[in-house]
C-alpha cells in the first residue's frame, strides 16, 4: 500500500500470486457440512449449489481477467480523515459532464458498477444524448475493497458521507450529485441531509424511509411496504444480527474460509436478486466470483461487517432530506416504499419511477435499466 498521503495517487490492482494459491489450497481442502434437510434455499445455500460454485471458483474462475477488466478504469487513493480511500474516477469527454458519485452497500463493493461507467461517462456510444454525460466517481467503502480498515469506531454513514463531500471538491468539482443502494443509500441520504457545497441532489434505489406515525389504513403499496419489513425482520435478518452485533466474531470464520465468504455472500445474491430461483438467473456467476473474490482477497470480511454495527441504530427512518431526490423502486428490491412514504420524506421529490425489473443489486443486474433511471433522475439538475 502507498504511504499515507493527502495527495490523489495512482492505484492499479494486482494480487500476488502466493494469494492466489492460498485461495486454491485451501478450497481444495474444503471439509463439507451435510447437506440440508429441507428442499430449495430455506436453510441457506444447498450443499450442491455450493459445490458447484466453488469447483467453478477453483477451476474456472480467472482473476487475473478481473484485474485486467479493473485496471482498464483510473484508480486512485487518497487520504480522507486519517485513512486512505480507493476509488474509481472516470471522466466523460463530453465537457458539460456532470459530476457523479455511486456509492455501494454490503455485500457489494466497486464491482456492481463497472458495466455502467462506460454508458454513463460516454452516453453517445450507449444509445443516449452527449447531455447525459457524467464522470463517475466510484469509491470503496472504508473497510472494503481497496480502501483502508478503519482501526477506530465511527466510521457510520455519515462519517462516509463527510469523506465523499471531502473527496469530490479535491477531484475538483464544483457541482455533483450522488447515487445509491444499500448502505450507498445510507450515505447518499446522508449527503442529502448534510447538504455539503457544491451537492446538487441524490437518487436512491433503496429509500430509508419509514412513516413516524402509520395510517390507520394502509394502501396496497403501502401494506406491501409494511409486509415486506416484517419478512425481512423474520426470514432474512439473520445475517444482519450477527454482523451489527458481532462482526468480530462473524470475522473469524470467513477471513479463514473461502467458502464461508463466499457462501455468505452467494446466498445474499440468491435472495435479494430479481432471479427465477438461482442467483445464475440474475447475475454472471464471474462477475460474482469477481465480487466474492475481492472481499477474500483483501481480507474484509469483519471489517465490511462493521459497517452493520457502526450503524445498528440507523434503522429505516432516515428523516427529511430537503434537497432534490430521485427514486428507483426495482421490483424484487429487499424493501420497497410506496411513493406517499417518499412525499412526506422528500419535499423535493423531482424524480419516481417503478422499473420493469431488477433487484437489490441494481446497477449489478440491470446496467442498461440502471444507467437510463440515473440519467433521468437528474436530467432537471444539469441546468440549475
Amino acid at each position: 500500500m502507498t504511504a499515507l498521503t493527502d495527495a490523489i495517487t495512482p492505484f492499479r490492482v494486482a494480487i500476488p500470486q502466493t494469494e492466489l494459491d492460498d485461495l486454491n489450497r485451501r478450497l481444495r481442502a474444503t471439509r463439507w457440512p451435510n447437506r440440508e434437510t429441507t428442499p430449495g434455499w430455506t436453510q441457506g445455500v444447498p450443499l450442491a449449489r455450493a459445490q458447484a460454485l466453488i469447483a467453478y471458483w477453483l477451476n474456472r474462475y480467472d482473476w487475473r481477467r478481473f484485474e485486467a477488466k479493473v485496471n482498464r478504469f483510473p484508480q486512485f487513493r487518497t487520504r480522507i480523515d486519517g485513512i486512505e480511500v480507493h476509488f474509481l474516477h472516470v471522466k466523460s469527454r463530453h465537457e458539460a459532464a456532470l459530476p457523479l458519485v455511486l456509492t455501494h452497500g454490503w455485500p457489494g463493493s466497486i464491482v456492481e458498477f463497472l458495466e455502467v461507467i462506460r454508458p454513463l461517462t460516454d452516453p453517445t456510444a450507449f444509445g443516449g444524448q452527449a447531455e447525459d454525460a457524467f464522470h463517475v466517481v466510484v469509491p470503496s467503502l472504508p473497510g472494503f475493497g481497496f480502501s483502508d480498515k478503519p482501526t477506530e469506531p465511527g466510521w457510520d454513514v455519515n462519517r462516509i458521507a463527510k469523506a465523499w463531500a471531502e473527496l469530490m471538491p479535491r477531484l475538483g468539482y464544483e457541482r455533483w450529485v450522488s447515487q445509491g443502494g444499500d448502505f450507498g443509500a445510507g450515505v447518499s441520504t446522508a449527503l442529502g441531509q448534510m447538504k455539503p457545497r457544491g451537492l446538487l441532489g441524490i437518487h436512491l434505489t433503496l429509500p430509508f424511509i419509514v412513516p413516524k406515525s402509520m395510517p390507520t389504513v394502509l394502501s396496497p403499496e403501502e401494506q406491501q411496504a409494511v409486509d415486506s419489513l416484517g419478512h425481512f425482520a423474520s426470514d432474512g435478518s439473520g445475517y444482519r444480527i450477527e454482523q451489527a452485533t458481532r462482526p468480530q466474531t462473524i470475522g473469524y470464520a470467513l477471513a479463514d474460509s473461502p467458502v464461508g465468504q463466499a457462501t455468505w455472500i452467494y446466498e445474499k445474491f440468491q435472495a435479494w436478486s430479481d432471479n427465477t430461483g438461482l442467483p445464475e438467473d440474475a447475475l454472471n456467476i464471474d462477475a460474482m466470483l469477481d465480487n466474492i473474490s475481492l472481499y477474500w482477497l483483501t481480507n474484509s470480511a469483519a471489517s465490511s461487517a462493521r459497517i452493520y454495527w457502526e450503524g445498528r441504530s440507523m434503522g429505516f427512518a432516515r428523516g427529511k432530506v430537503e434537497l432534490p431526490v430521485g427514486v428507483t423502486v426495482f421490483p424484487r428490491e429487499i424493501f420497497r416504499a410506496p411513493r406517499s412514504w417518499a412525499e412526506q420524506n422528500y419535499p423535493k421529490l423531482i424524480y419516481w419511477n417503478v422499473a420493469e425489473r431488477g433487484g437489490h443489486f441494481a446497477a449489478f443486474e440491470q446496467p442498461v435499466i440502471f444507467t437510463r433511471e440515473v440519467r433521468a433522475a437528474f436530467r432537471s439538475l444539469r441546468s440549475t
